[in-house]
């Protein structure tokens, strides 16, 4: 991608976002985005061919931002137990998605809601499938896998949603005290 293409991306992710803050991802239309973001329709559909498909492209970029954003090595260095290194990467997730807040409740206040957790299980899957063995528990891994994946993902849900204002050390602290017992 040039950097005129990368401009014109970044413009409608704007756009898309300051919508976002105001309204329900269902109430904004694709001549919104257009609109707000100051460009032609066809450069919007050169880009993305739905707005189904902007969501999908600005949750990958937030995801893989989140999720791939590495620890610093003496905070990871911190905990010696692989609970408590989940607990530090819970809260790392959880602080970033925090700076995305008032986006995401225009994503999770309607029918979005559903793609965005979609997205957000997958990615929530690959970093709970790193401890599933740090976690005593008489069941198999797969139901394991999917309960820590589906609790935390509705913990974030209802805390985005909620407007709840712990922080995200307080958040994963929470979570990783329920998931302990």
């Amino acid at each position: 991608m040039d950097r005129r293409q990368k401009k014109t991306r970044d413009a409608i992710f704007a756009a898309f976002r300051k919508l976002l803050e105001r309204k329900p991802y269902e109430n904004i239309t694709v001549q919104e985005i257009i609109d707000e973001a100051d460009i032609g329709r066809s450069t919007f559909y050169a880009h993305f061919e739905t707005k189904d498909e902007l969501l999908r492209s600005m949750c990958t970029d937030i995801f893989h931002h989140v999720f791939n954003q590495a620890l610093p090595k003496e905070a990871e260095e911190d905990y010696s137990s692989g609970i408590r290194n989940l607990e530090l990467k819970l809260g790392h997730v959880l602080y970033h998605l925090d700076e995305h807040r008032s986006e995401l409740r225009g994503i999770l206040s309607g029918n979005s809601a559903r793609l965005f957790m979609s997205y957000f299980r997958n990615y929530l899957a690959d970093l709970f499938m790193r401890y599933t063995d740090d976690f005593s528990a008489d069941v198999p891994k797969d139901y394991l896998l999917n309960h820590r994946v589906g609790s935390f993902a509705e913990t974030v849900k209802w805390w985005i949603a909620e407007k709840k204002e712990y922080s995200p050390e307080e958040l994963a602290a929470f979570y990783i005290k329920l998931i302990e017992k």
